[in-house]
């Protein structure tokens, strides 16, 4: 469906709809990944009375998405599948109580392969769960080793043909790439995994050194080695290249799809459309405002038992609603919509649009396709910096 509308087409139908999604953050993991900077904590004697501020936070909230569908309900993290069964069902019996989710097309649970034993997976089998996202990393337990990741290779390619044998086939699988320990020969043992498991949804990103995280100090004191940016580029070469082969769409710049099977909550996120995110340190967006919650467990659940959320909002200018419809739109293969930015932006925004694609068009990194630009396979390599070249500021 999505590809016989046009690329024009699709920008316009996800952008000018009342569908919306949730977003619920799980902050606790067993270990901390050595290259994660996401809000989490390892203290799970807390984590029974975070989710009940969670499932609290879900009825204070639900008027932000009044006369908005759900469309997608997402749980991520963290780790999700640490929770408990009961857990688990306690946060989906909230959403039940207060938004109506019988339109929900997608339901997608983030959970790591050691958590996904056969009772866990009968549990996940009982739920409105359609759609599991793995965090497999690699397929080689030398790699998860080195970024301290729980589970080992064995267990990610179990736990993959268990969901599948209970009919959970809905999966995405995240690889990473550019590790230095990776050869270009075990990359490509990596993606014939996904090919030989039958997986019809890959993210794959390459590991970047995020601020104050336990690999940036590790390469500070040169107990690892950095990243190798040209070794990472020939993988993702491989990526773009293997992917494309065994059939699948490069939809967006880490996300790769059989036709049918897009991430509908993350493409929605891409397109603009409205979220409410739930839990500590998550994000939400509505319109020419963007919320995110406080990034500390304790203080959470204080403003939840306190009937005040500690949550921190911005609005938006055009300026940098514009900035943002160029990052994101120009990482997918739908791309930069000039009709929309015509009509939402207006006249001279397109004009500053033109001006600084032309040289990129020029040199091969971006193409006009129904009056959409969309990045070449090699102006992928490049995205952020193309679409930051576009930005206007004040």
């Amino acid at each position: 469906m999505l590809n016989d509308l046009g690329l024009c087409g699709i920008a316009r139908l996800i952008c000018n709809n009342n569908m919306a999604g949730i977003y619920i953050h799980i902050p606790f993991c067993k270990q901390a990944c050595h290259y994660c900077n996401f809000h989490f904590s390892t203290l799970l004697k807390y984590k029974e009375k975070l989710v009940w501020a969670i499932g609290k936070e879900i009825s204070l909230r639900k008027s932000f998405l009044e006369n908005h569908k759900i469309e997608t309900v997402y749980f991520g993290g963290g780790t999700p599948s640490i929770l408990n069964e009961g857990e688990l069902f306690s946060l989906i019996d909230s959403l039940n109580q207060s938004f109506d989710l019988s339109g929900v097309k997608e339901f997608t649970f983030e959970a790591n392969p050691d958590d996904l034993s056969p009772e866990y997976l009968a549990v996940l089998a009982k739920t409105p769960i359609n759609r599991l996202s793995i965090g497999v990393q690699s397929f080689f337990d030398e790699h998860l080793v080195w970024m301290n990741r729980a589970h080992k290779s064995r267990e990610a390619i179990a736990c993959i043909k268990r969901a599948q044998d209970l009919g959970l086939e809905n999966i995405s699988v995240d690889l990473i790439y550019g590790i230095p320990l990776l050869s270009n020969q075990q990359w490509e043992e990596n993606l014939q995994h996904i090919i030989d498991l039958d997986i019809k949804h890959v993210s794959a990103y390459c590991l970047t050194v995020e601020p104050k995280t336990a690999l940036a100090k590790m390469i500070d004191s040169k107990t690892v080695p950095n990243i190798n940016e040209e070794q990472a580029g020939i993988q993702f070469d491989m990526l773009m290249k293997q992917m494309k082969h065994q059939g699948f769409e490069h939809y967006e710049i880490s996300n790769f799809a059989k036709p049918g099977n897009f991430a509908i909550h993350n493409t929605n996120y891409w397109h603009g459309k409205h979220y409410l995110g739930l839990g500590p340190g998550a994000h939400s967006f509505k319109g020419n405002q963007r919320s995110w919650n406080i990034s500390n467990n304790q203080l959470y659940v204080q403003g939840i038992e306190s009937f005040e959320p500690k949550i921190e909002t911005e609005t938006l200018k055009e300026n940098e609603l514009y900035n943002e419809y160029i990052m994101t739109s120009l990482r997918t293969q739908w791309g930069c919509d000039r009709s929309l930015v015509q009509t939402k932006f207006g006249s001279a925004f397109l004009k500053n649009l033109d001006q600084e694609l032309k040289n990129e068009m020029l040199n091969g990194r971006v193409q006009l396709i129904n009056n959409a630009y969309v990045l070449t396979a090699t102006g992928k390599f490049f995205a952020d910096g193309i679409a930051s070249s576009a930005f206007i500021t004040e």
